[in-house]
């Protein structure tokens, strides 16, 4: 399984997986394997950076999409969708005053990575950090998809 290079917490604030970087790295695997051998790995969390974003400095904070929602809730703060990057984000200022700024995966952004799976004829994903609370993941997989569940 070939894999690209994502954002990590340590990173600067920005979308986990961009669509664009996704699509590049999808149309050179399926160039290089049969796209019916190629499963597309996909993140099931986001990132909450405390900013001013500093390089080397402390990692974002690990949160699966669900949290996310409730942060924008407690603070409202509205979400955004960036259409370039295929990913929701926001800020917010916690309540020791630091500005932070979430990129998280929604029901949306999974659909377009999902839809790259059928562009290209892949097998299907796979999904990083499996337990994260994410609901909507399951019922947009289940609408786009015949699932077969082999024990």
């Amino acid at each position: 399984m070939l894999s690209m290079p994502m954002v990590k917490g340590g990173g600067p604030p920005l979308p986990v997986s961009p669509i664009k970087n996704v699509e590049d790295v999808i149309r050179f695997a399926a160039s290089q394997i049969p796209p019916q051998k190629v499963m597309m790995g996909m993140n099931l969390y986001g990132y909450d950076w405390t900013l001013p974003y500093v390089a080397g400095g402390k990692f974002a904070r690990s949160i699966s999409p669900q949290r996310a929602i409730q942060i924008a809730l407690e603070n409202n703060a509205e979400i955004e969708y960036d259409n370039e990057q295929q990913a929701p984000h926001f800020s917010y200022y916690d309540k020791l005053g630091r500005q932070h700024i979430v990129w998280f995966e929604d029901a949306r952004s999974v659909s377009a990575r999902y839809q790259l799976i059928q562009k290209y004829g892949l097998r299907g994903p796979s999904y990083w950090v499996l337990g994260n609370e994410f609901p909507q993941n399951w019922l947009v997989l289940s609408d786009m998809f015949r699932i077969r569940k082999l024990v």
